[in-house]
């Protein structure tokens, strides 16, 4: 074989090589954790400093990234962001489970705010939402209705109507629909 970098060389009775040869290799930033491990990881730290953790996003590829949304029964300032970002980070730097460089974002809820949890659908119930479902129910993946509340482990809406009832674990997302 060749060595690199030969230009227009011969090596035996082949032309090998009219430039560098060159070989690139990708590291993209891998999380050991999925999304509920992360949340399991991150909700201790975001409770304890008087915070909801409402939601994360995670994305791994390239730089990875971790937006964190979180709440407080007083809303949340800029200030809080910035607080919890520093804190988070400093933690993630320790404990992470990322072998790579990372991004944080810390933000609010924003008013589209995501359900994720039955607390979550149970403290705004009477809000209008919109809910995307893992399968198909009825034909339809994406419903938007009214939150009647929880039962059980059951989600109440009323889609036109009709009361309906689904399991959190048939919910894929679930928003607050933005009243103006």
């Amino acid at each position: 074989m060749a060595p690199c970098g030969l230009r227009g060389r011969t090596w035996g009775r082949k032309k090998w090589a009219n430039g560098p040869f060159f070989v690139l290799v990708i590291v993209n930033v891998k999380s050991m954790l999925d999304k509920d491990g992360l949340i399991s990881l991150l909700e201790p730290v975001v409770v304890a400093l008087g915070y909801e953790l409402v939601d994360l996003d995670a994305h791994t590829g390239g730089r990875g990234t971790i937006r964190v949304y979180i709440d407080r029964e007083q809303g949340i300032m800029l200030s809080d962001c910035e607080f919890l970002s520093h804190q988070l980070s400093a933690f993630l730097d320790v404990e992470g489970p990322f072998s790579g460089n990372y991004i944080l974002e810390v933000s609010s809820p924003g008013i589209d705010r995501k359900l994720r949890t039955l607390e979550h659908f149970q403290q705004f119930k009477g809000q209008e939402i919109r809910v995307e479902l893992n399968r198909a129910r009825n034909g339809h993946k994406r419903l938007k209705g009214a939150l009647i509340g929880v039962k059980g482990e059951q989600i109440l809406l009323e889609l036109d109507g009709d009361l309906i009832s689904l399991h959190l674990s048939d919910i894929h997302a679930a928003r607050l629909v933005p009243q103006f």
